[in-house]
C-alpha cells in the first residue's frame, strides 16, 4: 500500500499548499463528490467514492502532515513540545495540567496549525486532531470495537449481525488493527505500568482484557531492541507519531488517492453550504496561511456532498446552515444528543514496591472492563504517564455509560455555535468513575493522586473528552443510512451519528458506519 506522501509525489493528489498571497475568488470549483474532512468517516467515504470511479475532492482544514522539521521530524514529542503541536495556541494544553502541582507540563509555544486542538465550550472542552487523517494523528490508536450487545442498544434500527459479520472487519482489516504479543508483553519493561494497574485491578476482582491497536506491535519491539527508531517509545502519541502508527495517511487516504480520482485540498475551512436551485450543494471556504490568515475565499459546488468534519464539525456546520436559513429543511434533531462517551481521567498513587516504570509505552494495550455491571457500568483503559522518570502514578481514562446528552445551539448575536453540556451532567460521569476506582483504592489501601489536573482538590478530569460523539444522531437527524433528512444527496459519516456513548474508544465503530453507509449509498443513490 502507497503512502500517502508517496501518492502526492506521483502526481495522483493535489494537496493546497498554494501561494499564500491573497488573491480575489476565482469561479466556482465544482466536483462530482466533495468530501468534508478527511478523519475516519471522510477517509472511509473518499476511498469508496474514489474505488467507484466517481471524482471527489476532499476538503481538510488542517495541513498535510509531511515535512520535517528542524529535528528532522514531522512531529513533535508529547514530552518536548513545539509549534507544531496545537493548532494555533501559544501554550500547549496538555490532558495532564501539573505534576506534583507543578506547572511543569505544558509550555509556551508560536501559533502554527500544529496536530491538536482542544476546542473550548462552556463546561466541556474537546480535544481533535488537525489535518489530513485527522484524529487518527493524534489519538492512543486504541481499536476496540464495542459488545454487540451494547451496540445494539445504541443501534435498535441498524442489523448489529451485517455490522459484526461484515462492517466491522472491512473497518479493522482497512485500519490495520493488530494486537501486541502476550509474551513480549509480560517481560518488558516499556508495559510495567500496565502490569501494575493490573495487579490492582486483579486484587480488587475485576476484570483486565487486552485491547487492539492501530500501531505496529512488530515495530515497538524492534523499537524496545534498539533496532529501530523510537517513536512510541520515544514519548510520542498526542502532537503525532513519527513512526509505527497506521494513521489514516497511511491507510485509507493513501488508498484513495491511489485511485486517481480524490484530490486533497488542505488548510482549507468549510464555513457555510447552502443549496443551488439546479440540486448542487454550495459551499464557501476560508483557505488559510501558516499564521491563520484567510488569504482567499472560495467557493465550490458538487451534486453530492459528504460530511465527515467529526461530531463538531459537521454539526456546527448543519446548526449554523438551518439557522440562517441557507439550509433551512434540517430537522429539529441537528444539534442534538451530543455526549462525551462518558469520558473521565483519574490517577491513582501506588504503593512505592508497586513501580510503574521510568519508561513507557505511550500505547495503551489493556482496560479496566466492568462494562457488565449493571449497577455501574465502566471500562477503564490503562493510560500510560510516559514522564521517563518513576512516579508510582496509575493513570486511567475511564468510559462510563453516562446517560446525559446535550445539544448544539446557535448563537445570532456572536455568529457562533454552543455546546449546551453542563457540569451537573459531567458530575454523573465522575461518580461512576468514583465508584470503581474507590473499590481499587479500598482493595489496595491506596489513595487518589491530587496534583495531575491543576488544582489541589481535583480528582477527576471531567471538564475535557476525546471521543465527541453525537449531534446529528443516526436515524433521527439522518436516515439510518447517514442520509440527512429533508435534503437528497447529503450525507454524514462521522462520529456525530453516534449517540453520545458507545462505550469503548470509538473510531472503529465510526470506521464501519461510514463503510456501511458508502455501500448502501454507492449502491443506490449514484
Amino acid at each position: 500500500m502507497i503512502a500517502l506522501q508517496t501518492a502526492a509525489t506521483a502526481g495522483l493528489t493535489r494537496i493546497g499548499l498554494q501561494s499564500a498571497q491573497a488573491v480575489e475568488p476565482a469561479a466556482v470549483e465544482t466536483a462530482p463528490a466533495i468530501v468534508v474532512g478527511s478523519g475516519y468517516g471522510g477517509a472511509v467515504a473518499a476511498l469508496r467514492l474514489g474505488q467507484a470511479g466517481i471524482t471527489t475532492l476532499v476538503l481538510e482544514m488542517g495541513r498535510l502532515w509531511n515535512t520535517p522539521g528542524t529535528d528532522g521530524k514531522i512531529f513533535c514529542s508529547t514530552a518536548a513540545p513545539d509549534k507544531r503541536s496545537m493548532w494555533f495556541k501559544t501554550r500547549t494544553e496538555a490532558p495532564l495540567a501539573s505534576f506534583l502541582w507543578l506547572d511543569v507540563v505544558n509550555k509556551d509555544i508560536t501559533a502554527y496549525p500544529g496536530a491538536l486542538d482542544r476546542v473550548h465550550y462552556d463546561n466541556m472542552s474537546v480535544y481533535v486532531g488537525r489535518g489530513v487523517g485527522g484524529g487518527s494523528l493524534v489519538n492512543g490508536g486504541m481499536a476496540v470495537t464495542p459488545l454487540q450487545s451494547y451496540f445494539a442498544e445504541q443501534f435498535p434500527t441498524v442489523d448489529a449481525t451485517a455490522m459484526y459479520g461484515t462492517y466491522f472487519p472491512r473497518a479493522r482489516t482497512m485500519l490495520g488493527v493488530n494486537t501486541v504479543d502476550p509474551t513480549w508483553f509480560e517481560s518488558t519493561e516499556w508495559y510495567q505500568f500496565t502490569r501494575t494497574s493490573r495487579k490492582a485491578a486483579t486484587n480488587t476482582g475485576l476484570k483486565t482484557t487486552f485491547v487492539p491497536n492501530v500501531y505496529d506491535f512488530g515495530y515497538m519491539q524492534q523499537e524496545a531492541a534498539g533496532t529501530a527508531t523510537k517513536s512510541a517509545l520515544a514519548q510520542e502519541v498526542i502532537y503525532g507519531n513519527n513512526y509505527g502508527k497506521k494513521s489514516l495517511d497511511k491507510t485509507y487516504l493513501a488508498s484513495a488517492l491511489g485511485t486517481g480520482k480524490v484530490t486533497i485540498h488542505t488548510m482549507e475551512k468549510v464555513k457555510a453550504v447552502t443549496r443551488a436551485s439546479d440540486g448542487s450543494y454550495v459551499l464557501t471556504v476560508d483557505r488559510i496561511d501558516d499564521t491563520g490568515t484567510v488569504v482567499e475565499t472560495k467557493q465550490y459546488s458538487c451534486t453530492y456532498l459528504f460530511l465527515g468534519g467529526g461530531s463538531l464539525g459537521t454539526t456546527e456546520l448543519l446548526v449554523r446552515a438551518r439557522e440562517t436559513g441557507t439550509l433551512p429543511a434540517l430537522n429539529s434533531s441537528v444539534g442534538a444528543g451530543w455526549g462525551p462517551n462518558g469520558n473521565t481521567m483519574v490517577g491513582r498513587a501506588n504503593h512505592i514496591w508497586d513501580t510503574t516504570g521510568a519508561n513507557q509505552s505511550t500505547m495503551p494495550v489493556m482496560g479496566i472492563d466492568d462494562w457488565a455491571n449493571t449497577d455501574n457500568p465502566v471500562f477503564a483503559e490503562i493510560a500510560p504517564l510516559p514522564i521517563g522518570f518513576e512516579t508510582w502514578v496509575s493513570l486511567y481514562l475511564a468510559i462510563t455509560k453516562n446517560p446525559q446528552r446535550a445539544s448544539f445551539t446557535y448563537d445570532s448575536a456572536s455568529g457562533t455555535v454552543k455546546l449546551g453540556w453542563t457540569a451537573a451532567q459531567s458530575a454523573v460521569s465522575v461518580a461512576m468513575a468514583k465508584k470503581l476506582f474507590d473499590r481499587i483504592n479500598s482493595a489496595n489501601a491506596t489513595l487518589y493522586r491530587y496534583d495531575l489536573f491543576g488544582s489541589t482538590s481535583k480528582v477527576f478530569a471531567d471538564d475535557f473528552c476525546y471521543h465527541p460523539l453525537g449531534g446529528c444522531v443516526l436515524g433521527s437527524a439522518t436516515d439510518n443510512y447517514g442520509r440527512v433528512k429533508g435534503y437528497s444527496k447529503l450525507y454524514v459519516t462521522d462520529g456525530s451519528l453516534v449517540p453520545g456513548n458507545i462505550g469503548v474508544n470509538p473510531f472503529v465503530t465510526i470506521t464501519a458506519l461510514a463503510e456501511r453507509t458508502l455501500e448502501r449509498v454507492l449502491a443506490e443513490d449514484f
